[in-house]
């Protein structure tokens, strides 16, 4: 599936998502299926993997650096290769720096920059063979940190600086680099926080019209999505 001025094909592009089970990965993931993309379904809970009914999955955790191995193995054995690579996965805190456990920053960076680092340390000779292309989804924090998220804003914006860096050390190999960053959104993430509280936020954006809207993006060839943009 090779990169055009005017985005990307997605009929029978080979995708893997990553974080598929939550609540907008699993929406990204249909709605790449209703465009005709063949999936590889990527997450730690096999049974949530199983039961969205769509694409091959795959079991493994971010967290674990042979989870790109793991990806990469999937993707030759079941599509023979891979045109994309969708980073839905994430965790978030609230609170005051100081009232944030070790523990808790350390799972934050884990989950939302060390894992996706050494995800795509193993997926991008893969996708410099198809000329495909990465998407991440990071959040509005990245481009306004927030009081009382130092962490996740600190988290998000090194996702997001991964993404700018990769978009220009990959232009030789045609790789394209998509770095999402949206706004709040009703997932039902600020209620699972690893720790702390979430403050007072106004009513998020649907979920649904989010997946489309990122959709749309890789289709059309909109590298950088800012939270504006949704």
């Amino acid at each position: 599936m090779a990169p055009s001025t005017t985005g990307r094909e997605l009929s029978g592009a080979r995708i893997a998502v990553v974080g598929a089970s939550g609540a907008l990965g699993s929406l990204v993931a249909a709605e790449l299926e209703r465009r005709g993309a063949r999936l590889l379904v990527v997450g730690r809970d096999a049974d949530r993997l199983t039961a969205l009914g769509t694409g091959v999955p795959v079991v493994a955790d971010l967290g674990d650096a042979g989870a790109g191995d793991a990806v990469v193995a999937a993707a030759r054995e079941h599509l023979g290769g891979l045109d994309g690579l969708v980073n839905a996965a994430g965790v978030v805190a609230f609170g005051a720096l100081v009232d944030t456990p070790d523990e808790v920053v350390e799972e934050l960076f884990l989950t939302n920059v060390v894992g996706p680092l050494f995800l795509l340390r193993r997926v991008v000779p893969l996708l410099e063979e198809s000329r495909g292309f990465v998407l991440q989804i990071s959040a509005v924090v990245a481009d306004r940190p927030m009081p009382r998220m130092a962490a996740y804003s600190a988290s998000k914006a090194a996702q997001s600086a991964v993404a700018t860096a990769l978009r220009t050390e990959l232009r030789r190999s045609r790789v394209d680099v998509y770095d999402v960053r949206p706004p709040h959104t009703e997932t039902g993430l600020a209620t699972r926080p690893l720790s702390g509280e979430a403050p007072g936020l106004p009513p998020g954006k649907d979920p649904a019209d989010v997946a489309r809207r990122i959709v749309d993006a890789l289709a059309a060839g909109e590298q950088d999505l800012p939270a504006e943009a949704f």
